[in-house]
């Protein structure tokens, strides 16, 4: 299978995950609102997903997918396959130990998460709660991810990308149905939504464990200490665990970024965290149907033309992902700076979820909207660097971004409250992609192929027509003024979209741009 179908698989099969997302998103807002049990929602399921993004997607991920891809290159599927039962066990003791620990710290992790939610004792205390139902889910995840990472290095692209959908419709169910449920039986609704993600985890771990038993890549995990100590000291342990030392640091940078923010955020108006949460969905529709879909495909690619030598197909695969980057988050980019009002509201603007909830998501959405080509291209540019177990670079990077990211929040927060905590993230991931894309030509890792400059006016000029159909849309059309036409609204957003996607291509190729040249890739 192309690079381009594989990406597209996953792209696709992402959609469907980010479709569902915004159906979970829908239901919280019309069910819950902006309140301060949202809020303790939200802060709940950000303490699971940060530590997730320690031992999951984050670090083990950076970790493991190179060490393991270069494992299959040099020394064959059955020294692999061991390595892979060792690195299992390591991870469930360590993950259980986390586990364990989480359920009694609850209540400093939320203090330190958000201390603002003392402003509410009631949202405080629900915060707590859901955090310890929550804490498990990052077990799940962590395991989710180690399959993920195998199936992916296998080339089996499709049950990884598709596990978030049972995210999605667990949580689904538990707005639907189980916050009426709860709510019949005294207990506090919102409670339901923290039993829909564990449920959630638990099925997307139940459908790893099919995938890999086809390849006779079951981990089997070792709960002996004597299991332990060898699993220790086995070679491809060590390895992982060096290399997840600085990608730690290096996610932890990024995480204590997104804890300082919370911080901010439940200081500031009640709701706060709510409209950046709910912005922050939205934005996520295109860095994971893009930025995430390009770095599962090229991480294990590129650490098998690493370990392989073959330093043509690697910067090939750097420049083929970049291009792809630029011609699909230039427009989305544009959209979410020109048209974020009328996503917001056809989106969100139902029940408890007013016209001045879809105000304030709006402009947190068109913060994240300046730096969204940044978010993306970093998903392609940092696995340049994690595919040579170079993880160092990026977290350097990663902490001078961190400095800037809260210098920007003490000149904006004061003028845009919430919305200045969104800008600083996105001006802060432009300078994030910008230096590493700056560290990949300087290694000579990365040579840029001819034509960037022309393929780069290309896009600015499809680019600047999009944002003009789109703002004279915006402009013509009151789009939180559909009071019992929702099937309107929605059809009317489906029509402006199918017109912008016609107005960008069809310019691009007037302009002279083969788009068949991304497919043969």
């Amino acid at each position: 299978m192309s690079l381009f179908k594989s990406a597209s698989l996953v792209s696709l099969l992402t959609l469907a995950s980010r479709i569902t997302g915004l159906v979970r998103e829908l239901l919280v807002a019309s069910t819950f609102g902006a309140s301060a049990l949202t809020d303790a929602f939200n802060v709940a399921f950000r303490i699971p997903n940060l530590l997730r993004r320690l031992f999951a997607e984050g670090a083990f991920s950076q970790a493991f997918v190179p060490v393991l891809a270069a494992a299959r290159e040099k020394e064959g599927e059955d020294a692999t396959r061991q390595m892979i039962h060792q690195i299992a066990t390591v991870l469930a003791w360590a993950l259980t130990l986390t586990c364990v620990l989480g359920v009694l710290a609850a209540p400093v992790l939320v203090y330190a998460m958000a201390s603002g939610l003392k402003q509410s004792p009631e949202g405080f205390e629900a915060a707590v709660v859901m955090t310890r139902w929550m804490f498990p889910y990052i077990g799940f995840m962590s395991f989710v991810a180690l399959a993920a990472g195998i199936l992916n290095t296998w080339k089996r692209f499709a049950v990884p990308a598709a596990t978030p959908v049972l995210l999605n419709v667990a949580m689904i169910s538990g707005a639907a149905w189980g916050a009426p449920w709860f709510e019949s039986m005294g207990i506090n609704p919102i409670y339901a939504m923290a039993g829909g993600v564990l449920l959630g985890g638990t099925l997307q771990l139940g459908v790893q464990v099919p995938a890999l038993h086809r390849l006779g890549l079951l981990p089997r995990v070792g709960w002996r200490w004597s299991a332990l100590k060898a699993a220790w000291a086995h070679p491809g342990t060590r390895r992982v665990t060096t290399l997840m030392l600085p990608a730690l640091l290096g996610v932890s940078v990024a995480q204590l970024s997104l804890l300082i923010n919370t911080q901010i955020a439940s200081h500031l108006v009640v709701g706060s965290v709510s409209w950046l949460t709910y912005a922050d969905r939205l934005m996520e529709f295109p860095t994971a149907m893009l930025g995430v879909a390009l770095g599962v495909v090229l991480l294990p690619q590129l650490a098998a033309a690493q370990a392989a030598g073959d330093t043509q197909r690697y910067s090939g695969l750097l420049d083929w992902g970049l291009r792809l980057v630029v011609l699909l988050a230039a427009p989305c980019a544009v959209a979410l700076l020109t048209f974020a009002q009328p996503l917001v509201a056809v989106l969100y603007h139902y029940g408890k979820f007013s016209a001045a909830d879809v105000q304030q998501t709006a402009v947190a959405l068109m913060g994240y909207g300046a730096g969204l080509l940044g978010l993306i291209a970093i998903k392609v540019l940092a696995p340049g660097f994690y595919a040579r177990q170079d993880i160092r670079t990026p977290v350097k990077i990663a902490i001078g971004v961190l400095v800037l990211t809260q210098l920007l929040n003490v000149v904006l927060v004061p003028y845009l409250a919430h919305a200045g905590l969104a800008l600083a993230i996105g001006l802060g991931a432009m300078v994030n992609a910008l230096f590493l894309l700056i560290g990949l030509v300087r290694r000579g890792a990365y040579r840029p192929a001819p034509g960037w400059s022309r393929f780069a006016l290309q896009v600015i000029a499809a680019s600047a027509l999009l944002a003009v159909y789109l703002m004279w849309l915006n402009s013509h059309i009151a789009w939180t003024g559909f009071e019992g036409r929702a099937l309107m609204r929605v059809v009317t957003l489906g029509l402006v979209v199918l017109g912008a996607v016609v107005v960008y291509f069809v310019t691009l190729l007037l302009s002279g741009l083969h788009l068949r040249q991304f497919v043969r890739k």
